[in-house]
């Protein structure tokens, strides 16, 4: 993001970063490789290069401990300003200062470089993924491509220009547990995927499905241009790992075709498909409710969670 600025990141949240870059991390982040199960849409699949059959990767990871710092910094940083501010929160934890404050400025361009740090993460993963399935298939196809289809960030706030009440206004648009959603013809879509609208990725559990889609009009007078990142959990981390046991369920995949790789049964246990909503029914209310179109869906054959 051009807004970055390393002098707005601290000593700490460099020294975290420094020896995580190419690392996926704990909690939900995975890599899965997938099979691509059904298609909705053949014209958008087929430009998004998106065959019926056809493998693919989900890689979901961020910006490790540098953002994580980051955020605690900002944090920090935040609950002094809203007495400085005279701000009245209904929760400590949303501890916010104006946008155009020095407080918010600095925090925007460290999470600007977090930002940065998080697709340079991506991307080199996707290096050592290339490399391994280079390893893996050499030989055995003729023809072979791992391309990426698109690669999106969620948990950041970005200025961007939306029509409110009919009038065009520069706003702050902070998604939380979601992503952009924009509709075709926005210049921010890349050339290639303009017409279509920007691709909009919704992972599920790693027993059950994800969804490829694309951004819509409607997103962008309902919605901000934005949908949701995930399935949403219907089970605290606390509450799965009290009721479900790593082993057991990673025995009850391997008898579905998936293989599981995790740092721990206990990580295991936290990211249970039975811990997160019916991404099906989900993807249904998006689709329905016209925020994003359908275009394919895949199903995990392996998962490596961090």
């Amino acid at each position: 993001m051009s807004s970055a600025d390393p002098d707005a990141t601290s000593d700490r949240a460099k020294e975290r970063g420094r020896s995580q870059i190419g690392t996926l991390g704990a909690g939900n982040h995975f890599i899965e490789v997938g099979e691509v199960t059904d298609v909705f849409d053949e014209d958008a699949s087929q430009r998004l290069g998106l065959e019926l059959g056809a493998a693919c990767l989900w890689i979901h990871c961020g910006s490790r401990g540098l953002g994580h710092q980051v955020c605690t910094d900002a944090v920090r940083t935040m609950q002094s300003a809203v007495a400085k501010y005279h701000i009245a929160l209904p929760d400590r934890e949303l501890a916010c200062a104006p946008f155009d404050s020095d407080e918010a400025q600095e925090y925007f361009r460290a999470m600007s470089c977090a930002a940065n740090y998080a697709w340079a993460n991506r991307q080199v993963i996707t290096h050592h993924v290339r490399r391994a399935f280079d390893r893996a298939l050499r030989g055995r196809f003729q023809h072979r491509e791992l391309r990426v289809v698109y690669d999106v960030c969620h948990n950041i706030a970005k200025v961007e220009e939306h029509s409110v009440a009919g009038t065009a206004l520069k706003l702050c648009v902070h998604r939380k547990g979601a992503t952009r959603a924009f509709g075709p013809g926005r210049p921010e879509v890349p050339a290639d995927y303009r017409r279509l609208g920007q691709p909009v990725l919704i992972p599920g559990s790693m027993g059950t499905a994800s969804y490829i889609l694309v951004g819509t009009d409607k997103a962008m007078t309902e919605s901000f241009g934005s949908a949701c990142h995930g399935a949403g959990r219907v089970m605290s981390r606390t509450k799965a790992r009290k009721q479900i046991r790593g082993d057991r369920l990673r025995s009850d995949l391997a008898r579905e075709g998936i293989a599981v790789r995790a740092r721990s049964m206990r990580v295991l246990a936290e990211e249970a498909p039975n811990a997160y909503k019916d991404v099906n029914r989900v993807v249904d209310v998006v689709h329905d409710a016209g925020l994003a179109h359908r275009v394919a869906r895949t199903r995990p054959l392996g998962v490596i969670k961090g």
